[in-house]
């Protein structure tokens, strides 16, 4: 059986995640408090095949119930049931914005009677152990759902399993930073395509632009000394049993240097037959 226990931050996009997860097979239970979980694994075992691949949600909408999660997950390890966490985050401006735009209450304003801004404030700190264990951490400040369901399917099509997973990604710094990413390219100083009027409209993903890019000799050299710094990282993150690197490609928009630069490195990881994807997180942007 394969156990994926689904937290995070209220209005992080838990729900949206479940329903990605159940459409690349996994059964999904929405809002469980933590003490039911292991009942749920019990049916599990008894159901054979049909419920091999399990996600519950737990969180914060429980209450006091969700402070017994600590427990919850150290008997499940006492009794040797392997589960993986995936934590879904977002900034705190988002998490207001959020909850300010659908007029919802979060849950600890319901509880304790506070405003949004210091409820999530609350929340963050109560999580921040869990967020700290997880094994999977998507921050969906800026991405759509359609991209967040494009994360998850390259994460957990497949399996949840201790196989590293690589996800190359360019962003503009200009739409804020990526704070899912564990290393962070900035290729700002490399020659800009959007100052050529003929390439200023087109991507990374256009050869035209690509082609101006690596043109540059101090490109060539950058990439060729990133390469070489990614293929030593990457076997140790891999030895040390991560499950999921993000590789973070950022330039200022978002759309021309940064997007070459993350098609590149994947095409070199997959190559190096890497399990790994690529992303654009800010390339319709403008």
């Amino acid at each position: 059986m394969e156990l994926l226990i689904v937290t995070g931050m209220s209005g992080a996009g838990k729900s949206q995640a479940a329903n990605v997860l159940e459409d690349i097979g996994f059964y999904c239970v929405d809002n469980i408090p933590p003490a039911i979980i292991p009942s749920f694994v019990e049916l599990s075992a008894r159901s054979g095949d049909l419920l091999n691949k399990m996600a519950i949600v737990t969180d914060m909408r429980g209450g006091v119930l969700f402070s017994e999660i600590d427990d919850v997950l150290a008997n499940l390890k006492n009794n040797h049931v392997e589960y993986k966490i995936l934590f879904l985050d977002a900034s705190d401006d988002v998490l207001v914005r959020r909850y300010k735009e659908n007029r919802r209450r979060h849950p600890l304003s319901d509880s304790e009677n506070m405003s949004v801004t210091a409820a999530v404030t609350k929340e963050r700190e109560m999580l921040k152990e869990i967020r700290f264990m997880s094994d999977y951490v998507v921050d969906t400040s800026h991405i759509s759902i359609s991209q967040l369901k494009v994360q998850l399917s390259n994460i957990f099509c497949g399996s949840v399993s201790n196989v590293l997973k690589i996800l190359c990604k360019s962003f503009g710094f200009k739409y804020g930073s990526d704070t899912e990413a564990d290393l962070v390219v900035d290729v700002r100083c490399l020659p800009n395509p959007f100052y050529v009027e003929e390439l200023k409209d087109k991507t990374g993903l256009d050869r035209e632009v690509r082609d101006y890019v690596m043109a540059s000799a101090d490109s060539r050299e950058f990439f060729d000394k990133l390469t070489a710094f990614i293929d030593c990282a990457v076997p140790l993150y891999a030895k040390e049993g991560k499950s999921q690197l993000v590789i973070s490609v950022g330039c200022t928009g978002g759309k021309h240097r940064s997007v070459t630069f993350a098609q590149l490195i994947g095409e070199h990881l997959i190559s190096k037959n890497y399990n790994c994807s690529v992303t654009h997180r800010d390339i319709h942007k403008y």
